[in-house]
């Protein structure tokens, strides 16, 4: 697709390659590569499922406080952050952060990874503990080349970031921080992709309560719950939702009863639902079409027998706003600019749930993009990192991150 950069954004980034300061840490990443290694293989063996990531964020605390940061801290929601004061004296920040946590149970590693032709193979090698590391050989870049910023950077790995967590970390950071500017959201490794929307997404479960029974004593007597949540299922499936701005939505789990009552009428049944919109007021929509069949699926097993009432309840895990930023945005055309003159074409995600979408329904700046190298299977125990050229990540995250920040004296933000 055919794509435009503003004249600004294209001189701010002249600017700075030609920068002695700058170029002195684009080459001291490349030269400090192997201990951007290190610490990959240091924290990725630091198991951290969601919920579950404070050992992982302490040993993430220390590398930062050991880096010189200040106000080093690991917050009440679990974040694990420091700040790098910029000397424009704005109060204002800029947010670097890889997510802590990993989708896998305690004890699915053991062992910390030995290479294969420079292919690592463990669970979260780079979903996400590359996006961590990238975040530590941006700062050690910073402190090496001694570039003085105009707004502050706060380096962060945020806790919470998979499946229930939410993306609650970096949530509660922002609701906590009001001074927020930017955001670069580092995930995974490829460099080729920019998530620059915020999808917005529900999880909750739907619990159905009837009074129980019997199968055949108490047939015709109750009604039942598990009839209902079926019923409910049925008539969610035959939602429509449009194609643009995406939406989507899946019964992911339905659950009744056990083994040793196969010959009752189950008191509760229970459902589990997710659904997705590129835009808020499409979810909105969505949630209340289901919320709509879930109270006929009751009314209509209630009246099927006459004898009890069907009633329900709604817990809800996951609730994250969706949001909406320009492909022409600064921040994106910054990042495209980054990626295209490292030789790699630059493609657009459409949509996705990442942190970047949080700080994009709030109406800070934000995307998401890899740490460098190249990865497959994640989310699987056969998950791998290759770190061919991984160094060009944290390169490119380093520009991105003055592009942003501003260097006192010398170049305005670009935002």
């Amino acid at each position: 697709m055919e794509y435009t950069v503003s004249e600004k954004i294209a001189k701010a980034y002249e600017l700075l390659k030609g920068l002695g300061a700058v170029q002195s840490g684009i080459e001291f990443i490349k030269d400090d590569e192997q201990n951007t290694l290190e610490d990959q293989l240091d924290l990725v063996v630091i198991e951290a499922p969601t919920f579950q990531e404070a050992n992982r964020a302490k040993a993430f605390a220390e590398k930062l406080a050991v880096l010189g940061l200040e106000d080093v801290q690991v917050d009440r929601h679990g974040n694990a952050f420091g700040v790098r004061r910029g000397k424009g004296n704005t109060g204002k920040a800029i947010v670097i952060e890889g997510h802590l946590d990993t989708v896998f149970p305690m004890g699915t590693v053991t062992d910390r990874p030995e290479p294969q032709d420079g292919v690592y193979h463990c669970p979260g090698i780079a979903d996400d503990t590359r996006g961590l590391v990238a975040v530590l050989s941006v700062l050690r870049a910073f402190e090496q080349s001694k570039i003085e910023t105009h707004y502050d950077i706060i380096f962060m790995g945020t806790a919470r970031e998979e499946g229930m967590g939410g993306f609650g970390g970096i949530k509660g950071f922002l609701a906590d921080h009001d001074n927020i500017v930017g955001c670069i959201n580092i995930d995974g490794a490829s460099l080729d992709s920019i998530t620059y929307q915020a999808t917005g997404m529900k999880t909750f479960a739907v619990n159905f309560y009837g009074i129980g029974g019997h199968a055949y004593g108490s047939f015709a007597k109750v009604a039942n719950p598990l009839h209902a949540a079926a019923r409910a299922v049925a008539k969610i499936a035959d939602i429509q939702v449009p194609a643009s701005p995406k939406t989507t939505y899946a019964v992911s789990n339905f659950h009744a009863g056990n083994d040793a009552g196969v010959h009752a009428i189950v008191p509760q049944a229970t459902i589990k639902m997710n659904m997705r919109s590129d835009a808020q007021d499409e979810l909105d929509i969505m949630y209340g079409k289901a919320l709509e069949c879930i109270k006929q699926a009751c009314d209509e097993e209630t009246a099927r027998w006459g004898m009890d009432t069907i009633t329900y309840d709604i817990v809800t895990y996951v609730d994250v706003k969706a949001g909406t930023q320009s492909m022409d945005a600064p921040i994106v055309q910054a990042i495209y600019t980054l990626i295209k003159d490292t030789g790699i074409e630059p493609s657009f995600g459409n949509g996705g749930n990442t942190n970047a979408t949080p700080p994009i329904a709030k109406g800070v700046p934000a995307v998401c993009i890899g740490g460098g190298g190249n990865a497959g299977m994640v989310h699987t125990t056969k998950e791998w990192w290759d770190s061919t050229d991984a160094y060009k990540g944290p390169q490119l995250i380093f520009y991105f991150a003055n592009l942003l920040a501003g260097i006192e004296g010398v170049s305005e933000s670009i935002l």
